[in-house]
């Protein structure tokens, strides 16, 4: 029986669903129910009705899956697999900029840790920073860990943001030489990058898009497309929208913990059902407040 067969199986006795993340290797992606950014997964894990979530990403969304769904069980196959930028950023810098700003709303990427979450107002996905602030009441949001999707979404709003100094290495890795570089390389072709990315960058880009949004822009453009961001997701363009070419903006955007999910990992964790993600309650309930109001302002 080969693993994928092990996987399908498995899969039905646990009465589990997959998840997993555009970044995920292909193969992982392939075995999976459902592919998507981080507000796609969230709604999905929600939504489903399996008894058990086995999460194919890093740590925080796995976490994020589990404050939404303490009903069901959910399984990390890969629970060494960490997220560089949430571990930028604890519960207490977060009180200390709540101190800091007396007033203004914290606006959590859900890049974050449980406790981050848990002391934030609301969370938001790189897809909906903007619609996520501009939601606020007030006229200052303080916005955590990622100063590149701040910076991107004040560009979109008259609310003054007070971002926290994060950022995602891989993103980070990004230069305005490589959008150069490619645009002499594929000329043509148009650069489509990730608000992570550095804002010199973003603002060379012809598009600027969540991966799923990233997706979508592919299924409606004739052109070929530079992507500026994980390289994982090429597979997906790749499987969803053959008809044009994908070229990775820089050779170097590949992010290892994405990566440290494979076949033998989900297969296992279905076996031997680790390892469970489970959140203390006291953080869980303040942390659900955050992401609910997240689903609520939607897209």
């Amino acid at each position: 029986m080969s693993i994928i067969d092990e996987v399908i199986e498995l899969k039905k006795a646990r009465r589990a669903v997959i998840l997993a993340h555009n970044y995920q290797r292909g193969e992982v992606q392939d075995i999976a129910d459902y592919v998507g950014d981080s507000f796609g997964l969230s709604q999905k894990a929600v939504d489903c009705e399996a008894e058990v979530i086995v999460f194919c990403g890093v740590d925080f969304m796995a976490e994020s899956a589990a404050i939404l769904n303490p009903d069901k069980i959910v399984l990390n196959p890969a629970p060494e697999a960490g997220c560089p930028m949430a571990r930028m950023i604890t519960a207490a810098d977060v009180k200390m900029l709540k101190n800091k700003y007396p007033g203004a709303e914290v606006v959590c990427y859900v890049n974050s840790s449980a406790e981050v979450k848990a002391e934030s107002d609301v969370c938001c996905t790189s897809s909906n920073a903007i619609k996520v602030v501009n939601s606020l009441k007030g006229d200052e949001a303080i916005f955590v860990p990622d100063r590149n999707l701040a910076h991107y979404a004040q560009k979109f709003t008259s609310k003054r943001i007070h971002a926290w100094q994060g950022y995602c290495p891989t993103h980070h890795l990004i230069t305005a030489g490589d959008v150069l570089v490619a645009k002499m390389e594929h000329p043509g072709a148009e650069v489509i990058v990730h608000p992570e990315c550095r804002p010199e960058v973003v603002d060379m880009a012809d598009g600027v898009f969540s991966t799923d949004g990233m997706i979508k822009y592919a299924k409606n453009t004739g052109k070929d497309l530079i992507i500026g961001t994980e390289s994982g997701i090429i597979h997906r363009l790749m499987k969803e929208n053959p008809g044009i070419r994908y070229y990775p903006l820089s050779p170097y955007a590949v992010c290892p913990n994405m990566k440290m999910n494979s076949l033998e990992t989900v297969r296992d964790s279905l076996r031997y059902m680790k390892t469970r993600i489970v959140i203390p309650e006291n953080i869980r309930t303040r942390a659900k407040k955050a992401l609910d109001r997240m689903l609520e302002v939607g897209r």
